[in-house]
């Protein structure tokens, strides 16, 4: 199948790389397939999670792990059910990001990551419980104590 995209043009996907969300994304509860997109040279920690309705939706998303490797996600037993797993370590994470010029000026929301059972392909963005994470965490802080670069 083809989809126009908003940063990669024209692209060729299958059924099988579709997201499925079915509640939406938060403020676009309509949404409710996507395709997560590498960007080029990232090596997967910088991605797009693109709209398959809407081509000119897509957000840019970021693995936490790569930026915070002690971030760890705790669901609630109703969202692990929702996600049909046992464990928050069975599930893959990634947070939106909100891009500024300059990119240090950057933030990452590590509150409401996007959580995907990879194996059922179904995905969900959650609140996670506690303060430990914000939602409007600097790139620049990340690059500080993890000496990485964006």
């Amino acid at each position: 199948m083809k989809l126009t995209t908003k940063y990669f043009g024209e692209i060729d996907y299958s059924s099988e790389d579709v997201l499925h969300f079915p509640r939406g994304i938060f403020a676009f509860e309509e949404e409710r397939e996507f395709l997560l997109l590498p960007f080029s040279g990232s090596d997967g920690t910088l991605l797009c999670l693109q709209s398959l309705a809407t081509p000119q939706l897509a957000f840019v998303v970021m693995n936490p792990f790569t930026m915070n490797p002690a971030y760890a996600p705790v669901l609630q037993p109703e969202e692990l059910r929702e996600m049909g797993v046992e464990e928050s370590t069975e599930l893959c994470y990634y947070v939106l990001c909100v891009v500024k010029n300059p990119v240090s000026t950057s933030t990452v929301n590590m509150k409401c990551p996007v959580v995907i059972n990879d194996q059922t392909r179904i995905a969900t963005q959650v609140i996670l419980e506690g303060g430990e994470y914000g939602m409007r965490h600097l790139l620049s802080e990340f690059q500080a104590e993890e000496g990485s670069s964006c």
